[in-house]
Parts: C-alpha cells; sequence; structure tokens
C-alpha cells in the first residue's frame, strides 16, 4: 500500500530544519503514548483472554476440600460416635459432552477478539486524523496569528499616518476616527486569533503528549480515488469500524448455538477419593478390639445429566441471543450507513475544500493588486481613507480563507484515508520501532492452563502533560512567503498632496 511518508514527502523532509517537527514526528509521539491507544490496547488484551476463560470449562477440573470439626455435643445414643473429625475430599471432573456449549463460546470468544483487533485499528486512525487535524491547526491558527499581527501593524502605521495629514490639513478627523476604529478591530480580532491559538496548542499536548515547537509543512497525501464512489467500494471492504461489526453479528450467532446447548444432556467423566480420620476419638464397644480411627473411600464413574425442566431459562437465554443477534445485525447496517456517510461527506468536503484554495488564490492575488491601486489613486485624491481599510480587510479575509481551505483539505483528504481503513501505523510509515502487535499477546495467552499465571503489574504508559508549560500566542517563524506582503506596510501618504507632511512613524 503506498506510504504516507516516502518517496518525495521523505525527500522534501529532509530538506527541512532539523530543529523542526515534523507530521511524522507527532504521530509517532502519538503512537508511542496516547494514553487512548494505550487504553485500548490493554482493552484487547482483556478481551483476548475471553478465548482460554471460555475454554476452560472443557478442561478436566481438579478440586481438594479439606475439614476439621469439633463434636461439641454427642448422641445420648451413640456411644462410638467421635469428638472429632478431620476429612478430606479430591474430586476430579472431566467434561465429555456440553451439547456444544464450550465449542460455540470458544469460536464466539474468538470471533470477538478479531472484533476487537478492528477496534484497534479504527481507535488508530481516529487518534492519527485527529493528530493530522491538531497538527495542521496550530499550523493554520499560528499564519492567522502572524496575519493579523500584520494587519495590525499596517494599520498602525496608517494611522499614524492619516494623523500626520490631518497635522498638515490633508485629511479630516473623520477620516483619523476610521482609521482609528479599524485599527481596534484589528486589535480585538488578533486577539481572538491569539486565543485560538492557544486552545490548538493545548490540544495537540493533549494528543500527542508533548508541547509543539516549530511545525514543518506535512507531506503531501497519496493519490486519492477519483470519486466518491471509488473511495466508498474501498471503505465498505476495509473500514476497521465495518469489520469489528460483522465480527460482533458472527459472534452473536455462535451466541445463540451456546445458549440452545443449554437444553441438551452433558456427560462428565468423574473420579473421588475420600479419606476421614477420627482422631483417636472413635468409640468401640466394651470387650471388642478398638475400632480403626480411619475410613477412605474412592470411586470413578461416568455421570449423564439430562435437563428435563429448568423453569423456562433455556428458552428465555435462546430468545435474549436471538434479539442480540438480531440487534447486531441492526447495528452493522448502521455501520455501513455511517461509513457511506462519512466517506461521501469527507470526500465532497476534500474537493470542496481544493475548490476553495483555488479560489481563495485568486482572491488574494486581486486583493492585493486592488489594494495597490486603492493607495495609488488615494495618492492622488481618488480615493477615501476608507475605501483603503475596506481593501486591507478584503485583503485579510482572502489570506485567512486560503489558510483554512488549505488546512481543510489536508485533514479532510487525510479522514478519506482514514474512512477507507488506510490511515493506521502500518499504512503511514511509523516504524520508529516494533509496531504493536496484537495477535502477539493472544498467541501468547490463548493455551494459557496454569491457575498460579499473571502478569506483571501495570504501569503507565501514556506520559502526563502536568508538566508541560501553558501555551502563549507567540510564534516564530516567518509568515509563508505566499501570504505576506511587505508592501502593506508602505503608507499610506507616500504621495502627500500637502509640501511638507510629517514623516509617518514605523
Amino acid at each position: 500500500m503506498t506510504r504516507l511518508f516516502c518517496s518525495v514527502a521523505v525527500i522534501a523532509l529532509a530538506a527541512m530544519p532539523a530543529t523542526a517537527e515534523t507530521l511524522r514526528d507527532a504521530l509517532v509521539k502519538a503512537y508511542e503514548t496516547n494514553p487512548t491507544l494505550a487504553a485500548q490496547r490493554a482493552t484487547l488484551r482483556a478481551n483476548d483472554e475471553n478465548v482460554p476463560i471460555t475454554r476452560a470449562p472443557s478442561l478436566p477440573q481438579v478440586q481438594v476440600q479439606s475439614t476439621y470439626s469439633e463434636n461439641v455435643v454427642l448422641p445420648i445414643t451413640a456411644f462410638t460416635a467421635p469428638s472429632r473429625t478431620s476429612q478430606t475430599q479430591a474430586s476430579l471432573t472431566y467434561s465429555l459432552f456440553a451439547g456444544g456449549a464450550v465449542k460455540n463460546g470458544v469460536a464466539a470468544a474468538k470471533s470477538r477478539v478479531e472484533g476487537g483487533r478492528a477496534t484497534l485499528r479504527g481507535t488508530e486512525a481516529d487518534l492519527f486524523t485527529a493528530v493530522v487535524a491538531a497538527y495542521v491547526d496550530v499550523q493554520r491558527d499560528s499564519a492567522v496569528v502572524q496575519l493579523n499581527e500584520q494587519n495590525v501593524r499596517v494599520l498602525d502605521v496608517n494611522l499614524q499616518a492619516s494623523r500626520d495629514r490631518f497635522q498638515v490639513g490633508d485629511l479630516t478627523r473623520t477620516d483619523v476616527a476610521q482609521s482609528e476604529a479599524r485599527l481596534a478591530l484589528a486589535q480585538s480580532q488578533l486577539e481572538t486569533a491569539q486565543s485560538r491559538l492557544i486552545a490548538s496548542r493545548e490540544n495537540y499536548i493533549r494528543l500527542v503528549g508533548s508541547t509543539p515547537g516549530e511545525l514543518d509543512t506535512p507531506p503531501p497525501l497519496p493519490k486519492l480515488p477519483g470519486t466518491p464512489d471509488e473511495a466508498v467500494k474501498v471503505a465498505l471492504a476495509e473500514n476497521p469500524t465495518l469489520l469489528a461489526a460483522r465480527k460482533a453479528l458472527e459472534a452473536s450467532g455462535f451466541d445463540v448455538k451456546s445458549a440452545r446447548a443449554t437444553r441438551l444432556p452433558t456427560v462428565d467423566a468423574f473420579a473421588q477419593g475420600n479419606y476421614t480420620n477420627f482422631l483417636g476419638t472413635l468409640g468401640g464397644f466394651p470387650g471388642n478390639p478398638a475400632p480403626p480411627q480411619f475410613d477412605r473411600t474412592a470411586q470413578f464413574g461416568v455421570r449423564l445429566s439430562l435437563p428435563i425442566y429448568q423453569g423456562g431459562a433455556p428458552a428465555a437465554r435462546i430468545r435474549q441471543a436471538q434479539a442480540r443477534q438480531s440487534a447486531s445485525i441492526e447495528q452493522l447496517t448502521e455501520a455501513e450507513r455511517s461509513v457511506v456517510s462519512q466517506t461521501r461527506s469527507v470526500y465532497a468536503s476534500y474537493r470542496a475544500a481544493l475548490d476553495v484554495i483555488r479560489s481563495a488564490e485568486a482572491a488574494v492575488s486581486a486583493n492585493r493588486l486592488a489594494l495597490e491601486g486603492v493607495k495609488a489613486e488615494n495618492s492622488v485624491g481618488n480615493r477615501t481613507i476608507l475605501e483603503i481599510l475596506n481593501a486591507e480587510q478584503e485583503l485579510l479575509n482572502a489570506q485567512v480563507t486560503l489558510v483554512t481551505a488549505r488546512r481543510d483539505a489536508y485533514v479532510a483528504g487525510f479522514a478519506v484515508l482514514a474512512a477507507m481503513g488506510r490511515a493506521e501505523a502500518k499504512d503511514l510509515g511509523l516504524e520508529n520501532g516494533p509496531l504493536y502487535d496484537p495477535v502477539a499477546n493472544y498467541d501468547r495467552v490463548r493455551n494459557r492452563i496454569f491457575d498460579w499465571d499473571q502478569d506483571p503489574t501495570p504501569k503507565p504508559v501514556a506520559t502526563s502533560t502536568t508538566g508541560t508549560p501553558a501555551q502563549t500566542a507567540i510564534v516564530a517563524g516567518r509568515i509563508d512567503p505566499s501570504l505576506s506582503n511587505d508592501a502593506r506596510l508602505t503608507p499610506v501618504d507616500k504621495s502627500p498632496v500637502n509640501p511638507a507632511p510629517v514623516a509617518p512613524k514605523r
């Protein structure tokens, strides 16, 4: 399968600064330390244990029971009754036939293990989609903050120039007030953008487990299907959520068979022995030898249990299992609907975002030219300060739209991959070390039959973020050259009408 981080993407990343963090770095950190993913892996390991638990009744059951008793009140007529007794019983039972209950129970447990693996795949894909979104959210909001900072600087320069021109009588007080109002609005927009950037950085920490530094441009996505129908076809075959629902339905069918087995006879082989010691307290009749102070018995055989009437419990269990099977059928249909809807929706979002990018790029270019033209016409008195301010705002809006569309396209494209079941660690080339193998634990525990076996005490896998510093809205690095426009810092009165204007403050 095509990998996300390979070929051209790897070459591009190699040219990036060594100190910058890549999207692959973020995904690897999340894969290794995210608590949601670690918890789902532990849940799957717990699910693996249902196979040996369900199989256990088919193995020999050995039990030893020992009792000690003091007879504090002896029967009046029982002259030989012992005053104390020690008794030990041992039994072995082996199921020869259980009506298929164990066989079908094990089959259901195995199906649920396979469904759990699919659920883990889905959790992986959901996490990676969230990390990708958090990564590009930080990039988008950093760019928006830079754009708003640039806009505030531009409007501050324009305000200073307007005040200077007002001092020499070239502008009116209304022009100055309009510049002041637009600067105040720009400052409020900057504060809003900064708060969003802080929230995006904190969300990044929540998912990845570390603070975002300088982030590199994410690599290009692999080629996506040409139509939504092609994407849906792949998703119906490989989406992990859908695969899990199919396994749940398969398991529910085995549950019905297990419930039916409760009406059938069972056959067990058994062996048992009993040893009793009267501890020298067993009495005898006068003139007769003392009786033995112990007793023992042993027996083995075959036991047939044929249920005749159980109060309607077997029928209730069967109906209950059938109802749950019916629910699994509907849940599978719901999963199919969700996969189809999700795949088509994110595909449409992806295509729409690409169209928005093209439109926004054209809008940025046109608004940049329009702003330069309005400034030039203002210098000869054909445009007002308000028109310049409006042109500035329109350019800023177009730039923010472009940044947002680039983010939306990348996230939607990755979501298409996730819906198709192609956004997991093995697909993304995250071999920073051995990838988690869910089958390894199953193979480790499925045939273990020792009662005193256990794993080491669990320890945290995910990293804590309590030690990370509170995030700020400080943006390091330069703004994207395609969004920057240093010419906007040129004051509006670069060609003043009055002969001796005061130099604008920068």
